[in-house]
């Protein structure tokens, strides 16, 4: 009797204080993104890095993850769901991996070796039940390096490269893994996975998508890193990709948080107490030469300097309201690997025109081409005024004519990975694709010949000497001072024989309500989500 007293009043006591707590909100942010759908939720999105800032890394993680958690520097990397990693003491084309202890994905299965050998076969083993052709493609394409793999035991794994690649990890980042669970509940059916959904091991999981509409996202309190766990709740994720319908959306509290706001509206956004973020992040929007192409006029590499000297960089960044600055090479000339290039590229139509007159290409003979471009996308800022205003640019500047062929961005990016003389190019000589330019693993991607297309990024098989010496030299030597040294190099060669037309840096700029808070703009393509809080 006196015990049910006791409890009972200790009962009450507790039932009042628990009544005098404030209580938590449940809190929703939602976020529209560029692309016009919603990338797949399989694993490994489309839709660029953008797909991967969105429904990669928040629900679905690699062994090595990028630290977003800084503003003054270039993003690293930092343990995922490996805890660490090193090259084999014998053989420096082997990395081994140890895996973190523990990990469990949403569905309650465990992440262990097996977990990682199921996930490589499902991209690089075509004849695995698991074999999935597009994220395999991607994944082959961003770590193009990997040759083989072996589980050592539960919690090791072993992966050998073609050859020896210091910047290895930096590729490492982009293989992410789901349950394989996940794919025998869908019945061996990929298009069925992302409708469970797909389970992972990150911060976030997926509850809901709607095609076109909407994915949702709910916190992960079965995190591992209990440092990382999310603020909010639940994340809706909407594609909205013409930027005057973001803008609308933010305005009338259909969202917290826009991709790209248009650059005219930025000063409205401002005065009415919304904020603006930008920051410097490695990101170069370019047009891609198609060098490979029978009788292309970029196999020139006058032509090639050509343009880069005919833009108006400077007029570029007055329509983009200061949101972007000129580039003069992939890296920004601020950088200190930018290196001391013989081109310092400019406006100069003067020069532009004599170099296209050197090629062949007069008033009387114009040089005339396609560009491929697409109408919105991730990293793609806002593509259409900015192709309209070069098209005119170059035309007023140089007497060259440029014809667009207007694609949605996940065409754009499968026609990236084309043959040069490839029909789905539909005679493109110019591709208008946005590209990272964070790291040496990005170069080596982007521009080492033995990256062709179809079998990585360089799609406009550009090939330089020079540049493959100082490649190599990268891959090989952990030296801080060589690599220095072999990194300018590399980019010199990348600025005075130039695969692509430079044009603007992206600084990035989202538009937020002011309830959004601990934002952190990396120089990243990706962000931290778990940082974010609503008041």
């Amino acid at each position: 009797m006196r015990f049910r007293q006791v409890f009972g009043v200790t009962a009450l006591a507790a039932l009042l204080l628990l009544s005098q707590q404030p209580v938590r909100a449940d809190t929703t942010l939602r976020i529209a993104m560029t692309a016009s759908d919603i990338p797949t939720a399989t694993g490994l999105p489309n839709n660029g890095f953008e797909g991967m800032r969105f429904l990669g890394y928040p629900i679905f993680e690699g062994l090595v993850l990028w630290e977003l958690a800084s503003t003054d520097h270039l993003a690293g990397l930092r343990p995922g769901l490996a805890e660490k990693w090193e090259q084999a003491p014998d053989d420096n084309k082997i990395w081994i991996f140890h895996l973190r202890h523990g990990v469990k994905f949403h569905d309650g299965t465990d992440f262990n070796a097996d977990a990682v050998i199921w996930n490589l076969d499902r991209y690089f083993k075509s004849d695995s039940p698991q074999y999935e052709i597009a994220s395999s493609a991607m994944t082959r394409a961003r770590a193009p390096l990997l040759s083989a793999y072996r589980k050592i035991d539960d919690n090791t794994v072993a992966i050998s490269t073609t050859k020896p690649a210091s910047y290895f990890p930096f590729m490492a980042v982009y293989i992410l893994f789901t349950s394989p669970a996940s794919f025998e509940k869908a019945g061996h059916d990929w298009a069925k996975v992302a409708t469970l959904p797909a389970a992972g091991t990150g911060p976030f999981r997926i509850t809901k998508v709607v095609p076109r509409q909407e994915v949702d996202l709910d916190r992960w309190d079965g995190y591992w890193d209990p440092a990382k766990k999310a603020k909010v709740d639940h994340l809706v994720l909407m594609p909205i990709p013409e930027a005057n319908a973001r803008l609308a959306a933010l305005r009338s509290g259909q969202v917290d948080w826009i991709e790209v706001p248009p650059p005219d509206g930025i000063a409205s956004l401002k005065s009415a107490g919304f904020n603006i973020t930008t920051g410097s992040y490695p990101h170069v929007w370019p047009w891609f030469y198609n060098i490979g192409a029978s009788g292309s006029p970029f196999k020139d590499v006058k032509v090639r300097q050509a343009l880069n000297y005919c833009i108006d960089r400077e007029g570029l960044v007055t329509l983009l309201n200061g949101t972007a600055e000129p580039s003069a090479g992939w890296l920004k000339a601020s950088d200190p690997n930018f290196g001391s290039p013989v081109n310092h590229y400019k406006f100069d139509p003067v020069k532009g025109k004599a170099l296209l007159a050197e090629a062949g290409f007069t008033p009387d003979k114009p040089l005339t081409f396609k560009a491929m471009i697409s109408n919105s996308g991730s990293g793609q800022m806002l593509p259409l005024p900015m192709n309209e205003f070069l098209q005119q640019n170059l035309k007023e500047a140089c007497g060259v004519n440029v014809e667009f062929d207007v694609v949605e961005w996940q065409l754009l990016l499968t026609a990236a990975r084309a043959t040069p003389d490839s029909p789905n190019l539909k005679g493109a000589m110019v591709l208008n694709v946005s590209s990272p330019s964070s790291d040496v693993g990005i170069m080596a991607r982007y521009f080492s010949s033995a990256t062709f297309s179809p079998n990585g990024f360089n799609f406009e098989q550009w090939k330089d000497d020079e540049f493959e010496s100082a490649l190599t030299t990268l891959a090989e030597t952990t030296d801080p001072a060589v690599i220095t040294s072999a990194l300018r190099k590399a980019h010199e060669r990348l600025v005075d024989n130039p695969p692509w037309l430079y044009i603007v840096h992206d600084l990035n700029p989202r538009a937020m309500s002011p309830r959004v808070k601990g934002f952190v703009s990396p120089q990243s393509w990706f962000v931290d989500l778990t940082l974010v809080s609503l008041q």
